[in-house]
């Protein structure tokens, strides 16, 4: 069985949307589930929600962890795989990016998460599978949908699903219990 550890988005905490219920979907099936409760979600330090990350993801060969990710989680993410010494522990299972962001999207309180630049080269050697899920209307990422999604495919050689609803998995004070779709990326990274 592998490890699989689910990183929340911005302004979310653990017990919020389809977190609680995937994790327990695969728990069920005898996979380690971890899903880090990043602090101050509002106001969140880019270092802090990495040192978070790092932490959640010790333990466990690489090779049979599944980083499955959401929106700035993602980014966390990318900055985690980026430091990854794939020389001393390989490379992870897999990444599973849903609604997540490969550049800037214009929010200044979150710059530090995208600064510097991504070193793709590096980050596509450190994970076996890379998979996208963004839906077309996604308010957060908007008519820069497609690059974001092209970027993370041209890149890390991700296979991405973009449905043509969805919004951010979900949107605002909306509340998305389940999303089956990301259950199926990890399926397939599995």
């Amino acid at each position: 069985m592998g490890k699989i550890v689910i990183a929340h988005r911005y302004g979310m905490s653990v017990g919020e949307h389809w977190y609680s219920a995937t994790g327990e979907e695969f728990a069920a099936e005898g996979h380690e589930v971890r899903i880090p409760n990043f602090p101050e979600p509002f106001a969140p330090e880019a270092d802090v929600w990495l040192r978070g990350l790092e932490e959640a993801t010790e333990g466990a060969p690489a090779g049979e962890a599944v980083l499955v990710v959401h929106s700035l989680g993602g980014v966390n993410a990318l900055r985690l795989l980026q430091g990854h010494d794939t020389e001393a522990e390989g490379s992870f299972a897999g990444a599973a990016f849903a609604a997540s962001m490969s550049g800037e999207v214009g929010y200044e309180a979150l710059a530090p998460f995208f600064s510097p630049e991504f070193d793709w080269q590096r980050i596509r050697k450190t994970a076996r599978e890379f998979r996208v899920l963004h839906a077309a209307d996604d308010p957060v990422t908007g008519e820069a949908t497609g690059e974001h999604v092209l970027r993370f495919v041209r890149e890390l050689g991700a296979q991405a699903r973009v449905t043509a609803s969805g919004g951010h998995f979900p949107n605002g004070g909306e509340s998305q219990l389940e999303l089956p779709d990301a259950v199926r990326l990890i399926r397939e990274v599995l």
